[in-house]
């Protein structure tokens, strides 16, 4: 178990240098730009280089890079180019907020999925057909849209909840809860249909395994078989596919944070592209690759503990 943790650790630091490295390189910009930018278009040209020379701009891309680096190394990742707050505080104000969503979109995907993908295989008939419909209905809508069509309607028409923005919960606890509920909802839409079918299917073929053949043939009652033996048994496939749901959502938390105004890392990461602010933009790209590697690791681990025929390698 150690030996795989520290494998796990070491990949994940190699993976943060590999996505930071080359996310520095595709979005870099001359420093004169960057420079232009921050003071605007009626600054002088003394002005820009002078204010470019003061972000370190006009060295060698390299130089930049490296020196990025050895900071961060030692938990220095900067200042914003376009503002004096520290990177580091950005991302501590900015990284609750996509954790919200993401993780209410993932405990949403696991209970629902778990909840419909076992009526669909248990039940079978018109449950399974009618599970079957909602799950291509749910993958074929486009994240951005149900999210449009659920502002429209419980935010604007019925007025719900919030439309945009976001409530801390050191705030209101009920305000928070209600400023991310379309968001998750929308958010974990596909996520469910595409769970949904995965559970299905690992349910379907463990109630025709043999060893279920075995219990039932034992007189042991069906709902005993269900969920002490066929769905601890699912457990395994079922956690796999929601480790792969965590990323999609995370991914799909960028669309999805446009639309409902959050500030979170999504929204983060596109302002920074487009103003050219490295430090913030590596920062996240940093961040987002340690919850991955994280998240990951936890559920390899209980997934281990849940199944002990996985072995951790």
């Amino acid at each position: 178990m150690a030996m795989f943790i520290v494998r796990r650790l070491a990949f994940g630091v190699s993976l943060i240098l590999f996505a930071t490295t080359l996310t520095f390189f595709l979005v870099h910009r001359d420093g004169i730009e960057v420079a232009r930018t921050i003071l605007g278009e009626s600054a002088t040209q003394d002005a820009v280089l002078a204010r470019s020379e003061a972000l370190g701009l006009d060295r060698p891309v390299v130089v930049q890079f490296l020196s990025w680096l050895g900071d961060a190394v030692r938990g220095n990742l900067g200042t914003s180019y376009f503002s004096t707050d520290s990177v580091a505080s950005i991302l501590v104000s900015r990284t609750p907020v996509t954790l919200s969503i993401v993780a209410g979109g993932v405990l949403l995907t696991a209970l629902v999925s778990v909840g419909l993908g076992m009526l669909a295989a248990v039940r079978g008939g018109w449950a399974d057909r009618s599970v079957q419909v909602l799950s291509v209905l749910g993958m074929s809508l486009p994240n951005f849209w149900v999210a449009l069509m659920f502002v429209l309607l419980f935010a604007v028409t019925w007025q719900i909840f919030p439309a945009t923005g976001y409530v801390s919960p050191d705030v209101s606890a009920t305000g928070w809860l209600a400023s991310i509920t379309l968001p998750v909802v929308a958010l974990a839409l596909s996520g469910i249909a595409a769970a949904t079918q995965q559970v299905r299917g690992a349910v379907i073929d463990l109630l025709e395994a043999d060893f279920v053949r075995t219990l039932r043939s034992r007189g042991i009652p069906e709902r005993s078989i269900l969920f002490r033996h066929a769905l601890k048994n699912a457990a395994s496939p079922a956690l796999t596919v929601l480790s792969l749901q965590f990323i999609g959502l995370l991914g799909g938390a960028i669309v999805i944070e446009k639309v409902f105004a959050l500030p979170g890392l999504g929204t983060t990461a596109v302002t920074a592209t487009i103003r050219g602010d490295v430090p913030v933009l590596l920062g996240v790209v940093a961040v987002t690759v340690v919850i991955v590697v994280v998240v990951n690791l936890v559920i390899d681990i209980v997934n281990g503990w849940v199944n002990p025929k996985v072995t951790l390698q």
